[in-house]
């Protein structure tokens, strides 16, 4: 077998190479690129599953960043369970014709149980006194303490939210991608994998933050240029072929679509008042959405009244296309965790979650940065309340509140869905924006785009 090495640079696309990314350049020059026909939803753990099982969504379930369980009423985003995902993975494929197959695989999404034999993730610590620890979970559980003494604790406040893919006082922007790479050697060092996959996220953050032509992006470049040309040039020594790929390209955004606002002044989405606040009940709603970037999953409670749904839905600004159960199955779709419709957004729109239309009313969570207890997807997470006096002193001080064990909100995101200036999704309309994979001489690509579950062939043929 030839041992392999994935690297996963989040929202990297043709687009985007030039004269910031000379050791990429450099890469693709020695052997070939392809763009991927993006997987629909073109969204983290839809284009990974797709990559690893060779499957659409209507197979291996995993029909966006997360869904609406219908049996429990409820929406849950960035679960981790492997045995989410059906169907049989990379490693159990590659493990069939070698038992002596090994697989590492270094924050890809779905990390925890899987049969893969090395893992790390990022995982928080959830005391029963409603504290929230920085943390990651490693397989085996004997890795995490060594790993963590021997390259620092991974830097997990900027793995998501304001302090991601921006210098501060207390981490580089791109320590978690360094972080990660520096994992990945230490994998390599102590274990030799077959396949090792890995995942640097440092250009999600500002294209989604500021769009992908602002200036700063070059900046953004350079800096995963240098990762990924040090973690090429580790893998070549240790004779590892490399290959890269990225799951989506992002395009620029100008347009946010609150499509359940408009349910809810329909009088279709309900909502409950708890301790001033308002909260989604999806379970007596007629109808509400779960917006993940430039995707929607509308789920119908109340399928006595598609019809006026998608009508109303197909006539707002910034949407494109709504998708019924003849679209779902031509794309690949058509899972009992999908919605009832589909919409999707046009090239310079996204759909929010917000549901509230009073800012006041709005959820405690909504100010926070909160994955798991939001309906949908909340690239705004990423930003400060520009409009929060002394934001930083209100951190500080949130911060020291915990350390001293008081109860704390750390309420310092804004509600203006206009500050996003860049998402994915759809599939762009223009293919630069693609997402790609480059890999070294010989390896065997067909002379056109490659689809979304053809990676995976690739990938076996790469190591095999």
């Amino acid at each position: 077998m030839n041992r392999t090495a994935v690297i996963n640079v989040v929202g990297l696309s043709e687009s985007l190479l030039g004269p910031r990314t000379p050791q990429i350049n450099k890469f693709r020059g020695q052997g070939a690129l392809r763009r991927i026909e993006p997987a629909f939803p073109a969204v983290t753990c839809t284009a990974q599953s797709n990559y690893l099982t060779g499957q659409l969504p209507a197979q291996h379930g995993i029909v966006g960043n997360g869904w609406y369980h219908r049996e429990l009423a409820e929406v849950q985003f960035w679960k981790q369970s492997n045995h989410l995902v059906a169907g049989r993975k990379i490693w159990d494929v590659l493990r069939e014709t070698n038992p002596q197959f090994t697989c590492a695989k270094l924050f890809w999404w779905y990390n925890m149980y899987s049969r893969a034999d090395w893992s790390i993730t990022p995982r928080p610590m959830y005391p029963a006194d409603g504290r929230k620890l920085f943390d990651v979970y490693a397989w085996p559980f004997s890795i995490r303490e060594v790993i963590k003494r021997e390259l620092g604790v991974f830097p997990f406040p900027a793995f998501w939210g304001p302090a991601a893919g921006v210098d501060s006082s207390q981490f580089a922007a791109d320590a978690v991608s360094k972080w990660i790479a520096e994992s990945a050697r230490w994998i390599e060092h102590k274990y030799s994998p077959t396949l090792s996959l890995i995942y640097l996220p440092h250009l999600d953050y500002n294209l989604q933050r500021l769009g992908p032509k602002h200036a700063t992006i070059a900046d953004d470049l350079r800096r995963i240029d240098e990762i990924v040309g040090s973690l090429i040039d580790f893998f070549t020594r240790q004779s590892v072929a490399v290959v890269l790929l990225s799951e989506y390209g992002i395009s620029a955004v100008d347009t946010p679509v609150h499509l359940n606002r408009v349910f809810r002044e329909r009088g279709w989405l309900t909502v409950k008042e708890e301790i001033g606040h308002e909260l989604l009940d999806a379970g007596a709603s007629r109808a509400f959405a779960v917006a993940d970037h430039q995707v929607a999953h509308i789920y119908l409670n109340d399928p006595t009244i598609e019809g006026e749904v998608r009508a109303l839905v197909e006539s707002q600004t910034g949407v494109a296309e709504v998708w019924g159960a003849e679209e779902k199955r031509a794309q690949g779709l058509d899972h009992v965790r999908s919605g009832d419709l589909i919409a999707v957004a046009k090239d310079n729109a996204w759909f929010t979650y917000y549901y509230w239309l009073d800012d006041a009313r709005a959820p405690d969570f909504a100010r926070t940065v909160d994955i798991h207890r939001k309906p949908g997807y909340d690239p705004v997470e990423l930003f400060l309340d520009p409009g929060l006096p002394f934001a930083k002193g209100r951190i500080a001080w949130r911060l020291l509140q915990k350390k001293l064990g008081f109860r704390m909100l750390m309420d310092v995101i804004p509600l203006d869905a206009s500050l996003v200036k860049g998402s994915h999704g759809r599939r762009p309309s223009n293919v630069q924006e693609w997402p790609v994979l480059i890999a070294g001489q010989g390896a065997e690509l067909p002379e056109r785009p490659l689809k979304s579950t053809e990676v995976f062939g690739v990938l076996c043929r790469q190591v095999t």
